[in-house]
């Protein structure tokens, strides 16, 4: 009986990559669309790149999507695809700005009448250490405005 350890894992591997690549073969070319066949309508629609890879989607580099040819008989769709980096959006920041308004808000306890809210002001200590505080909920505060 052969007695082994556990497996080492200390040698870097550059197999895995967080960046999705084209599914098309021996092409490592990073994806930036999606391809989904609709075989019910005889249709290929390719688009942007989808947030999660899906088992019955195919990932498209920009050369391999430009180069999309679909059987015969069958119809193309191509969304616009933006090829550029992502970049935040004002909605991303108003999003971003109203979450953490939210988080800050005081909510009511399912108690009852006489319950105090789930978040209050902050306590003496907290104020003289910083006056702009006004509240906090894990690891988020709320800030008094610089015009108040």
């Amino acid at each position: 009986m052969s007695r082994r350890g556990p497996l080492k894992s200390a040698v870097p591997s550059n197999v895995v990559s967080p960046v999705r690549r084209c599914s098309r073969t021996a092409c490592g070319r990073p994806a930036v669309a999606t391809l989904t066949y609709v075989y019910a309508d005889s249709t290929a629609v390719l688009g942007p790149l989808a947030t999660y890879a899906e088992p019955h989607c195919y990932d498209l580099c920009a050369e391999h999507s430009e180069r999309l040819t679909a059987p015969r008989g069958w119809d193309v769709v191509r969304l616009a695809v933006d090829t550029g980096p992502a970049r935040p959006s004002s909605d991303d920041l108003e999003a971003l700005a109203n979450a953490v308004r939210e988080a800050a808000r005081p909510q009511e306890r399912a108690a009852g009448p006489g319950a105090g809210p789930a978040v209050g002001p902050v306590g003496p200590s907290t104020r003289e250490v910083n006056p702009m505080e006004v509240a906090r909920r894990g690891h988020l505060r709320v800030l008094r405005s610089p015009d108040s």
